[in-house]
């Protein structure tokens, strides 16, 4: 299967998101992706911590999922994509939903909120509940998709959970902030959550100066099939695509069978 990371800035001007996430979506499936993933906050950008995300927050049958939508049935391609859903105390849900021409056929609300080196996400966003219907798995061609969001990816249980449920690939749509050690980061744990979960990586960034870019394509056993460099706001969005083996995958899984290993399970923390 043939899929793409898309690499790109968002602004507030919500329109102008749809019409250039939109482009990125025709752009990777002209080029043969059926499987696109676009960056966190693709409908709108965190803004500054004053911005108020609450107003631009919508709901799943909003203006931006129905736009997927139409450029999905468009293209034939699943698109994966980041925006926020209202959340009943005020504050949002920084929500991934995966849409196809039919609609949409999963979301998923980030667990582990950048709470971290000097950020404090929490304050406008409201987190996803472990577990339960927010670890959704969705069938594209002969893969099973899971996902899970930026921050999500210093915790190896949100891509253990998902693998446990039957992903055999994991889109990593993400808001990677730029700064001291995090580039390295970044590469590091893309790698680890695909070589420890014997799983393909599609990570989707949004570009420097503010965030890290280096999108990427990562292969069950660590080996990286398609990269971008760290990118610039003011350009285009940038595509890199890359293809999905099946048969590859249940190699890695049958020489290396760290999964039937396990001695583990995975649990939400009771806090």
């Amino acid at each position: 299967m043939r899929v793409a990371v898309v690499q790109r800035a968002s602004g507030l001007d919500k329109a102008a998101n749809r019409d250039e996430a939109a482009g990125a979506v025709r752009q990777a499936a002209g080029e043969g992706a059926e499987l696109v993933v676009l960056p966190e906050a693709t409908m709108a950008g965190f803004g500054s911590p004053s911005t108020d995300l609450a107003e631009l927050a919508e709901p799943l049958d909003g203006p931006f999922t129905s736009a997927l939508r139409q450029v999905a049935g468009e293209t034939g391609a699943t698109v994966v994509a980041g925006t926020f859903e209202p959340a009943p105390d005020g504050r949002v849900y920084n929500t991934v939903v995966v849409v196809s021409g039919a609609g949409v056929l999963a979301r998923y609300r980030k667990v582990h909120l950048y709470d971290a080196l000097g950020w404090c996400e929490s304050e406008r966003v409201c987190p996803g509940a472990p577990g339960g219907d927010n670890v959704p798995v969705v069938e594209v061609g002969r893969f099973v998709l899971g996902v899970l969001t930026c921050y999500d990816l210093r915790f190896p249980e949100s891509a253990r959970v998902a693998v446990a449920a039957g992903a055999t690939v994991l889109a990593v749509p993400a808001a990677w902030v730029a700064g001291s050690h995090k580039l390295a980061h970044w590469q590091t744990l893309l790698r680890a959550r695909a070589i420890e979960n014997t799983a393909y990586v599609l990570a989707a960034a949004q570009p420097a100066p503010t965030y890290t870019g280096h999108s990427a394509v990562i292969d069950p056993m660590g080996v990286t099939l398609a990269c971008l460099g760290p990118g610039d706001r003011a350009a285009p969005p940038e595509v890199a695509g890359a293809d999905l083996d099946l048969d590859h995958l249940i190699r890695a899984r049958s020489s290396l069978p760290v999964l039937a290993h396990r001695r583990f399970s995975v649990a939400p923390s009771p806090g």
